[in-house]
């Protein structure tokens, strides 16, 4: 499924740009990806939009507290990825309301915890999904995976 989420970020420049969904699967089909993984993603994609409604109304002022994660969003996320996500924070590129729609699309992750490639790519849609304009830098420790790199 996160291969899909890449190929949107790679063929898509905004979000607005993507097709409606049943033209995307069409088009995610003939690309070669398998119909479980194009369901997968476009649910995941869905659970995007809900999130960013629900988040939206949180300020994105300056934050003058820690966010706290529960014992379930802990074992969940796992230090690689509450560390990562603090790390775009205090880099000034996740606000709070991304930073909970980060956690949000990563709690539903089926992997425990979340690996570092994983959240990677879960801040990468989800700055893409707000159109947000990310420093040359971030993006490439975004697209880092290991030794290798996203883009194809």
């Amino acid at each position: 499924m996160y291969d899909i989420l890449v190929y949107l970020f790679e063929n898509y420049y905004t979000p607005q740009a993507c097709p409606a969904a049943d033209v995307l699967a069409r088009r995610l089909a003939a690309a070669g990806f398998e119909d479980e993984d194009i369901d997968e993603a476009l649910g995941w994609l869905g659970g995007l939009a809900e999130s960013t409604a629900r988040c939206v109304g949180l300020t994105d002022g300056p934050i003058t507290g820690a966010r706290i994660y529960s014992e379930s969003e802990y074992q969940a996320l796992g230090t690689q990825a509450i560390g990562f996500i603090a790390f775009l924070e205090s880099a000034g590129v996740l606000p709070a309301a991304l930073r909970e729609i980060v956690i949000d699309r990563a709690m539903v992750c089926s992997e425990t915890p979340v690996s570092l490639e994983t959240i990677k790519i879960i801040a990468l849609m989800v700055l893409w999904s707000q159109e947000a304009e990310i420093d040359r830098f971030i993006l490439e420790e975004l697209l880092e995976q290991g030794d290798a790199r996203l883009l194809h």
